[in-house]
């Protein structure tokens, strides 16, 4: 009896040993995973970034509030949810390697793909609906 109790602890004692192509799956999980971090916090700093290029303007010359500020939360939205769906992925994607099942979603890169796209496209009618006069404003010395 004793022999069996001293077994069973050792036996949870151990740690789980993974296969070396298992750990490498692991590791470019977590690399995937710290590239989309990467992406949401860029995503959210450009989203601040657009709202801020106001204040480069000289104090004197006149700012109609515009609708900036709606493209730069867009940004910051994208961002965040770049960094809640990332997280749930990458945990999704650890659970499919434990388990040998793992098959590459097409949807997140269709997602991701499609955000870009439409966030980019914000930026070009944003920047290429600025009157020119709105532009000569700017004091250069």
């Amino acid at each position: 009896m004793n022999i069996e109790v001293e077994k069973l602890e050792n036996k949870n004692l151990v740690k789980k040993k993974y296969r070396s192509d298992r750990i490498r799956d692991h590791l470019a999980n977590e690399r995937t995973y710290l590239a989309w971090m990467r992406s949401g916090i860029a995503l959210m700093g450009f989203g601040v970034l657009i709202v801020r290029l106001r204040i480069i303007n000289p104090p004197l010359a006149p700012q109609p509030p515009g609708n900036g500020w709606k493209l730069g939360l867009a940004f910051a939205l994208v961002g965040v949810l770049t960094v809640l769906l990332s997280t749930q992925h990458y945990f999704a994607v650890r659970q499919d390697i434990d388990e040998d099942t793992y098959q590459p979603p097409d949807r997140w890169i269709l997602l991701a793909s499609l955000a870009v796209i439409l966030l980019g496209g914000g930026v070009l009618y944003y920047v290429f609906t600025v009157p020119l006069d709105y532009l000569n404003s700017f004091i250069l010395e």
